[in-house]
């Protein structure tokens, strides 16, 4: 597959088929493609926490915030949820200003993941002291991002842009449609 379709492909999946279980070694390989990727200053400040049991993913599940947008929604419900994660730190011990890395680590694990035939959404909107209580994560890592991951259950749909609205919405099959600017857009000659 080309890199334009993976990136195509690669959409935030928000509902999966929770009986699909992620073997660990996927995950390993995914966090394998975020160590080759670009650092700021090299400084490699990243670490992951990998979570794939049932059990570790209720525990993480209550600390996600899920799809802003859609006001009616609280995320997705049993048997929807994801069935792994990866949880990105910041080593505080390395640095405290972890720049774009985190951003960068995520979108090659995400590529990743789609060709592996799984599906993901990046999530900034953590209840972060929640996780670092359940999981007993030290003081001295930052929690930057989660990847919710599992075999996606929805379908994604990209749409243009439509009146300036980029909000993503739900159709009545539930479709999840993501409004997407024409690249004319997005080039800007001076």
């Amino acid at each position: 597959m080309k890199l334009k379709d993976i990136v195509i492909k690669t959409r935030s999946f928000r509902r999966f088929d929770e009986s699909f279980k992620v073997n660990i070694s996927i995950l390993e390989d995914l966090v394998g493609l975020a160590r080759l990727s670009a650092s700021g200053a090299n400084r490699q400040p990243l670490k992951y926490m990998l979570v794939t049991s049932p059990e570790d993913c209720s525990r993480v599940f209550p600390s996600v915030l899920w799809a802003a947008y859609l006001k009616d929604w609280d995320g997705p419900g049993p048997g929807e949820r994801p069935s792994a994660y990866i949880i990105i730190l910041g080593d505080l011990a390395i640095t405290d200003n972890f720049g774009v890395d985190h951003g960068i680590a995520a979108q090659s694990m995400m590529l990743g993941a789609t060709e592996a035939g799984l599906g993901g959404c990046m999530i900034a909107s953590i209840k972060r002291e929640m996780l670092r209580k359940e999981l007993n994560i030290p003081g001295d890592y930052e929690i930057l991002l989660i990847l919710a991951l599992g075999k996606p259950a929805e379908n994604v749909i990209i749409d243009k842009v439509k009146d300036g609205d980029i909000r993503y919405w739900r159709d009545d099959d539930q479709n999840h449609h993501v409004p997407k600017r024409e690249l004319s857009e997005l080039i800007i000659r001076f």
